[in-house]
């Protein structure tokens, strides 16, 4: 069970690893049409599309990597004071009720939506440069598809904290600035570096 999440996970953060340097053509698209529309006075037709996809895509195929991470915004008033079996019953309950009904539904007229879009050729009509948008919108039914895999890891983690009391550890990744400031605020004072001095040599 154990190699199986863990295999889960790998794959979602390796996708969203990927993805994330949409970012950085995100980045650079926007500075480029700054710099044309400011600079030289000659804006672009497509930068917008370019932003709009990038920023899509990586919205897309964000959710498993988020997923995986536990990083998903989550009501814990409550929850967090519960114990480990209680809080793996309910996540448990939600992820059956809730994330595999919408992802099979997104997954399923993503598909339809994306086989259209193939079929007709589809492009942007938010600019004169008509950019095909077909290829961006079969990510719809993968992000889909990979949320509902990474589903399957997050029941698995449930299954063995309903049956253990204690969490599995997640595979670990890139953290926030804050959190790793925290971190080390909070570290023993064992851990922490101490000066010695070594004896002069004599001349």
């Amino acid at each position: 069970m154990v190699p199986t999440i863990y295999a889960i996970e790998s794959f979602s953060i390796w996708v969203g690893r990927a993805f994330g340097w949409c970012i950085l053509i995100l980045t650079f698209s926007v500075s480029y049409e700054v710099f044309m529309r400011y600079v030289l006075n000659a804006p672009t037709v497509w930068v917008f599309d370019m932003m709009v996809q990038m920023y899509g895509a990586l919205f897309l195929m964000a959710g498993p990597y988020a997923l995986a991470q536990d990083t998903h915004v989550r009501g814990d008033v409550i929850y967090r004071l519960l114990p480990v079996r209680w809080q793996a019953r309910i996540d448990f309950t939600l992820y059956l009720l809730f994330l595999f009904p919408g992802m099979l539904a997104l997954f399923w007229f993503g598909a339809e939506i994306a086989a259209d879009s193939w079929r007709y050729k589809e492009v942007s009509w938010n600019s004169p440069a008509r950019i095909q948008i077909y290829f961006f919108k079969t990510l719809i039914p993968v992000a889909g598809a990979l949320m509902f895999l990474q589903g399957i890891a997050e029941l698995l983690r449930c299954w063995k904290a309903m049956k253990e009391g204690v969490w599995l550890e997640r595979t670990d990744d890139i953290h926030e600035t804050e959190e790793t400031l925290m971190a080390q605020i909070h570290l023993p004072e064992t851990h922490a570096p101490t000066e010695t001095t070594a004896p002069r040599a004599e001349q």
